[in-house]
């Protein structure tokens, strides 16, 4: 049975002044629909849900909501003036009675309804924008990169939500994994077309190639229709010429509809190159500890960084990753433990403040006034690898037009300003890549480009982010951190991390379970403890059989991930880290069963 519209929009055209934005757009949203809208940075996206929430204005055409249905959006940047609290702001269009919406929701999404508005951040603002509309819950949500700013976990909490809500929803994101679960059909923006595919975002990519070889092969017929019809006209004899005067236009008409397909945007001509190869060892820390009052950032944690290898740091806001990060870099010094750096070591940093962009001073002199960039005598010049190029030039590498390279930097979007960082960041040689949430308002082609550029970087990444995808795709290796100081090394990424760490808490209720199983044989043991063992080797006894039992698990597990016959050619950095994860633990295992032993003899005299 089809479903009612409750958003339809027809025959708009919106120019903002120049070159058209849209062009008889033609769109239904019908009840319940679950839709992803996606395209490149800068093709509309925002434009378009800001003209279905009725906040842009088109210069034609119309716009029909059924009465009684309600559109909420969800804005990047939202104006809380009048607004004492964040609280204040997400129930404002609520009943009486109803801010207890507010406070279910900030809970999941983990901000503070009593937070001032004067002094709240960008992100802060834009949870409680989050905030406001899912507490509203109008029949259509427009969401605006909701997962900007968030962590794994209240992502993943707004997921849940959204698969169980009734309500229809058009989404922006380029979180795959979140389009991947939420979406059933996907509409694409490109170069002002908007097309629409009965499926959800799973099946994006391959119905694109789709549409962009059928596209490739009717330019190439075309192209070789006018070849032909040129070379008639070239040489038909004119008396004939005369009667086919329809054929003549018909090439002109030909050659019109070829010059007005507009030509695919490309993907960013960005280059990475590694410089001088490091040291094998990178970082070493050992016994690392730190704290802010009596928050634990890490306790006793250690870690070897080996050349080539790509570590993730995940876990909460807030939780100290980027602290953690700043230690390993020795930005920061902890309250104990060692940080040791390897030899030769040149490295790149992405901040996910920014803070390395002027927003005031323009693009070109963001990058033509680094000193690293530089080139002497040269004020239309950068140094890109060791290389002279003009800035223009450069910048259009980037996706960047003519004439955004003297507008200041506050005037781009979130996606060109982390277009323009990594700008500044790959013109240098380097072979240590911090990269602090580098994928927040990237696109998707432009994220793929990055992950290429890091499978072919010799040199070592360092990675914090909430792109769960992106983790999968990039990391060997995963830092959890959970809290309370814990920070736990898992093989793989965001996917193993969480196989892991399923299997791990599996085992360990098991392991209860058989404590508990065995705990009145343990009671007569100490009953009949022999005078020979302290109480604390007593204790130690009796402790070592559990350890055992759980070494011999993850061996079990290491072992049986071994066992792939794919996983040392396909991920061999992968395999390194089992191995040397298998190696540690059977060393273990080896040293308690000896231990136990002695304690066991020495208790029997």
């Amino acid at each position: 049975m089809a479903r009612a519209p409750i958003l339809q929009l027809s025959d708009i055209s919106l120019t903002f002044g120049g070159d058209p934005v849209f062009a008889g757009l033609d769109l239904v949203v019908p009840a319940g629909d679950r839709v992803a809208l996606v395209g490149r940075n800068g093709s509309g996206k925002s434009t378009l849900m800001k003209v279905m929430a009725g906040l842009v204005e088109a210069d034609s055409g119309t716009r029909v909501i059924p009465p009684g249905v309600g559109v909420g959006y969800m804005e990047q940047d939202p104006s809380m003036e009048g607004f004492a609290t964040l609280g204040d702001y997400a129930a404002s269009e609520l009943n009486e009675g109803e801010a207890y919406k507010v406070e279910m929701v900030a809970q999941g999404l983990k901000f503070d309804p009593s937070g001032a508005v004067e002094t709240a951040s960008g992100g802060e603002r834009r949870r409680a924008a989050l905030a406001k509309l899912m507490a509203e819950a109008p029949e259509l949500m427009l969401l605006d990169e909701p997962t900007n700013h968030l962590d794994i976990e209240a992502i993943s909490w707004l997921e849940n939500e959204l698969k169980q809500t009734r309500r229809a929803f058009v989404i922006i994101s380029h979180d795959r994994a979140f389009l991947r679960e939420l979406t059933r059909s996907t509409l694409w923006i490109d170069r002002g077309k908007v097309l629409r595919n009965e499926q959800g975002f799973e099946h994006f990519e391959a119905w694109r190639d789709k549409l962009w070889d059928e596209e490739d092969m009717q330019r190439h017929k075309m192209d070789r229709k006018i070849k032909a019809e040129a070379r008639w006209a070239v040489e038909g004899i004119s008396a004939r010429r005369k009667r086919n005067q329809g054929r003549v236009r018909a090439l002109q008409d030909l050659r019109a509809e070829r010059s007005s397909m507009i030509k695919r945007a490309g993907t960013a001509d960005m280059g990475l190159e590694a410089g001088p190869k490091s040291g094998r060892k990178v970082i070493e820390a050992e016994g690392v500890s730190k704290s802010y009052g009596d928050k634990p950032i890490v306790s006793n944690f250690s870690l070897k960084v080996q050349r080539g290898d790509r570590i993730a740091f995940v876990g909460p806001n807030g939780v100290g990753k980027t602290t953690l990060l700043n230690m390993l870099m020795q930005n920061e010094q902890p309250d104990s433990g060692d940080v040791k750096h390897g030899t030769n070591l040149v490295p790149a940093v992405f901040d996910q403040n920014r803070s390395q962009l002027d927003p005031n001073m323009s693009l070109w002199e963001n990058l033509a006034g680094d000193p690293e960039m530089r080139v002497s005598g040269k004020a239309d010049q950068v140094l890109v690898r060791g290389q002279p190029k003009h800035v223009v030039g450069y910048l259009k590498e980037y996706l960047f037009e003519e004439g955004q390279a003297r507008a200041p930097v506050r005037s781009l979007s979130g996606g060109e300003k982390a277009r323009l960082l990594l700008a500044k960041l790959m013109a240098k040689e380097s072979n240590l890549l911090v990269l602090d949430e580098p994928t927040n308002d990237l696109d998707v082609e432009t994220l793929d480009l990055l992950q290429e550029l890091l499978d072919d970087y010799s040199g070592t990444v360092l990675l914090v982010s909430h792109d769960r995808d992106f983790l999968d795709r990039v990391a060997t290796t995963t830092i959890a951190m959970e809290g309370n100081g814990n920070a736990t090394v898992y093989a793989g990424g965001w996917s193993d991390y969480q196989a892991q760490k399923a299997e791990l808490g599996a085992e360990q209720a098991e392991i209860k379970a058989a404590a508990k199983k065995t705990q009145p044989k343990q009671e007569k043991s100490k009953s009949s403890a022999k005078k020979g063992l302290s109480f604390t080797e007593q204790h130690r006894l009796e402790a070592l059989p559990s350890e055992i039992e759980r070494l011999e698990a993850e061996i079990a597990k290491l072992e049986g991930l071994m066992s792939n016959p794919d996983l040392y050619t396909k991920e061999p950095m992968k395999f390194q880290k089992a191995t040397e994860a298998l190696t540690h633990r059977q060393d273990k295992l080896s040293a308690a069963e000896l231990e136990w032993l002695e304690l066991e003899e020495k208790a029997e005299g």
